[in-house]
């Protein structure tokens, strides 16, 4: 199959959506929490985190235009400065899928989706308690994309939580977490290790 930027074009947007969001490959899958002035909490799925530095240790994420669609998450984050990344695990993946439905604002996604709401001391927003990897995050930065009107939104993490059996030597792996990824609009993968090499320098690289 090949394809040219007028065949893109020229597909439904249902196709191209799932086209689009699939050619990156496997991206992480996330629920990402947040909370209202009126405590009203939201939580939504992401696939489009992103690893933008480790010190300080700056995530991304995108925001889609928002048209006559509210976009509940980035509200609550500009409100409040807070909000928390949970990793998705193969046990809760259709419930987590289910959070990208355009629920009302007063309809928690925690509740209506069955997920359980978790505070810890002195940070606003909540957590997914069935997440075992999860991240609180404060807010930085909100960089406008001219080219499609969507939003990057920076922050930092301020609270990591992860699984002790899941940093192995000195790596953090993903398949002992039991996280997930995700591609196109509704497909879900559990990950695999299948190798580790040591850091690349040039005077070490091997004869292929």
């Amino acid at each position: 199959m090949q394809y040219t930027k007028e065949d893109i074009q020229q597909l439904d947007k249902v196709t191209c959506l799932k086209i689009i969001n699939s050619v990156t490959g496997i991206k992480p899958a996330n629920l990402l929490g947040t909370i209202d002035n009126k405590g009203r909490t939201n939580l939504a799925i992401f696939s489009s985190i992103i690893h933008l530095g480790s010190n300080p240790a700056l995530l991304g994420f995108i925001v889609r235009p928002a048209g006559e669609v509210p976009r509940h998450t980035y509200e609550n984050i500009k409100e409040n400065g807070v909000y928390t990344i949970n990793h998705i695990h193969p046990k809760f993946t259709e419930n987590a899928h289910y959070t990208s439905a355009k629920f009302d604002d007063s309809i928690s996604e925690f509740e209506r989706c069955s997920f359980t709401e978790e505070f810890i001391t002195d940070f606003k927003a909540p957590f997914v308690k069935e997440s075992t990897f999860k991240m609180g995050m404060n807010f930085k930065d909100a960089i406008p994309i001219p080219l499609n009107g969507t939003i990057m939104v920076i922050g930092e993490i301020e609270h990591l939580v992860y699984p002790d059996d899941a940093m192995v030597a000195d790596d953090i792996d993903l398949e002992v977490s039991n996280s997930v990824g995700i591609s196109g609009l509704n497909s879900y993968y559990a990950l695999k290790k299948i190798g580790k090499y040591p850091y690349a320098r040039v005077n070490e690289t091997p004869d292929f």
